[in-house]
């Protein structure tokens, strides 16, 4: 198996890890420092005055004004600092979170906090991660009815790339939605699995199901265009037979289960809701042989390759909103949930991006960020490493993030000062640290006033405590 297909055999492929296909020449240098990003670092006047001017002038000030300083990282006690926060949400129907690196403590720990926050003040009833549809689907029944056991599944599923997913942070989370869910058994909060990289075995068998009792009829034809399909093995070995069959089998196998959603969509049954869903999960199905279907082992492949991918996560998100009526939490790296992309020669547009287009303001994005710290990631020779960062360097996001007054906050951008626009408006360097590391394009530029609604600062992460 070639480099390219070692790199994306996992079932799931982050930011880092897809652009470590890039040709070198591709990489990133950080920048010198431009005017905008610069000047607060600047010597101060001369006289006492001026000096006091400049520094209530500077973009860290400015920001400093209407930042809100956090009480914890940590998801227990009371919220109240986070009412700041829920005035920045408002009216929003999703509201996606980010995270610098996949695996810190802290981004995932804070993550928890705000859904306890949005779940029990702000009305949020969903919880949606970049895992499969049919993930979703295992853990939603766990959450909702208690089927089956939290450690199999997280186990089961949480494979590949995924397995950045399979530690004690999210099993916290998951617990404490099982906990509310238990208490508040008619108003339960969901969970959501908005990828395309697998597609689990329930998922057949529910569209099998649907089809026998509404459309007798289609149930032989739909057996015979899923064909070997069904996963009968372990999630990532399904997943790396299947990138062993030859192209053309590949896209055959696309095309037809694009002909099962649509013959599923062509013959809807009595009960519009059941029909919704079972297109739903047959359009998972099309989604996973869709993505296959590019050629994993050609570099000029990825950027279709991830817009498509960030496409249908989005889509699967503004899908479940609208059928379900769920105001919904988003968890996925900084780069997918960002307004505007971050490398668009390998990631032309971005989920973020496609939900800010579907759902307007609707949709609220909030990049986090970090000074330094550690987090668990691949490293060149494709083990799992536990790897630390220094402190931030002047001219990048990150430094003058960090001498905001407060250590850890959150502040929304729409309305910073105007000493501080120009050099939000401007780009700087951020930390952009996917599945493999170091990456190529870690450390790319953006403008944070086109990247995010509001930014969520720690001043220090560590690694997350991986379960397996």
């Amino acid at each position: 198996m070639n480099t390219h297909k070692v790199l994306l055999t996992a079932l799931l492929v982050p930011l880092g890890a897809t652009l470590a296909l890039a040709p070198a020449a591709s990489a990133v240098t950080p920048p010198a420092p431009t005017a905008a990003s610069a000047f607060a670092f600047a010597a101060p006047p001369v006289g006492p005055k001026e000096a006091v001017a400049a520094a209530f002038r500077s973009p860290e000030a400015a920001l400093g004004r209407v930042a809100h300083p956090l009480r914890t990282t940590e998801p227990r006690g009371g919220l109240a600092d986070l009412r700041p926060f829920g005035r920045m949400v408002g009216d929003a129907r999703v509201v996606g979170l980010g995270e610098a690196t996949h695996s810190s403590h802290e981004f995932l720990t804070v993550k928890h906090r705000i859904l306890r926050y949005l779940v029990e003040e702000k009305g949020f009833r969903a919880f949606a991660l970049e895992a499969p549809w049919s993930t979703g689907l295992r853990l939603d029944a766990y959450l909702v009815r208690g089927e089956g056991d939290l450690k199999q599944i997280m186990d089961e599923e949480f494979q590949g790339t995924y397995r950045w997913w399979n530690n004690a942070e999210y099993r916290d989370l998951l617990q404490w939605i099982r906990a509310y869910n238990v208490k508040h058994p008619d108003d339960p909060v969901r969970f959501v699995g908005d990828d395309g990289g697998f597609a689990g075995a329930e998922l057949y068998d529910k569209v099998s199901a649907y089809a026998a009792a509404a459309r007798p009829g289609l149930a032989p034809q739909l057996a015979e265009l899923y064909r070997g399909l069904r996963p009968a093995t372990d999630a990532e070995t399904y997943v790396n037979d299947y990138l062993s069959k030859p192209m053309a089998e590949r896209k055959e196998l696309a095309e037809r289960t694009g002909r099962a959603v649509d013959l599923l969509k062509q013959r809807p049954g009595t009960d519009a809701d059941a029909h919704a869903w079972a297109v739903q999960h047959a359009t998972a199905i099309h989604q996973m042989t869709t993505l296959f279907a590019f050629d994993w082992d050609d570099p000029r492949s990825v950027p279709d390759l991830m817009l498509y991918r960030d496409q249908i996560m989005a889509e699967n998100v503004a899908w479940w909103q609208q059928q379900t009526g769920d105001k919904i939490m988003l968890a996925a790296h900084n780069g997918h949930i960002a307004l505007k992309t971050y490398i668009p020669g390998a990631y032309p547009r971005v989920q973020g991006d496609f939900l800010r287009e579907r759902l307007g303001g609707g949709y609220l994005s909030v990049g986090l960020t970090f000074d330094h710290g550690s987090f668990n990631a691949f490293g060149s020779d494709g083990a799992v490493h536990r790897f630390t960062v220094g402190p931030a360097t002047p001219g990048t996001a990150e430094h003058t993030l960090n001498r905001v007054r407060y250590r850890d906050f959150v502040v929304d951008l729409r309305n910073a000062p105007a000493a501080a626009r120009a050099w939000l408006a401007a780009p700087h360097t951020v930390k952009n640290i996917g599945a493999t590391y170091p990456g190529i394009a870690d450390a790319p530029q953006i403008r944070l006033s086109e990247s995010y609604d509001a930014v969520i600062h720690l001043q220090q992460v560590e690694a997350a405590r991986m379960l397996k």
